[in-house]
């Protein structure tokens, strides 16, 4: 009777023993998890400040039409049409002589 008391005693020890080593194990596993968890929300929180900075498809095509109907590279600058009217007046268009003496159309039939 004696040795299965020691037996009992000695599988008690063992399985606490095992209880122990898991429930440190766990307890390891958590913070892990926690740590993970608070960078993930952090990361979300980044995520959403950043998404709310930025511009939604809507505003975009806004900004693309009004781009659009600017068209800057249309715009001449004023040097531009002062060169284009200098030259003009030094260089009179000599388009005037071919003038078209058919009229209005003068293509083939």
């Amino acid at each position: 009777m004696k040795e299965r008391l020691l037996l009992v005693g000695q599988n008690l020890i063992e399985s606490q023993e095992k209880n122990i080593t898991e429930i440190t194990e766990i307890k390891k596993r958590m913070i892990e998890l926690e740590s993970d968890l608070k960078r993930a929300k952090s990361t979300i929180t980044v995520l959403s400040e950043e998404l709310a900075k930025s511009a939604r498809k809507e505003e975009v095509a806004i900004l693309e039409r009004q781009w659009k109907m600017f068209e800057p590279l249309e715009f001449a600058r004023i040097e531009d049409i002062e060169k284009i009217i200098d030259k003009k007046i030094k260089h009179p268009s000599t388009t005037e002589e071919h003038k078209d003496t058919h009229g209005f159309w003068s293509g083939k039939l």
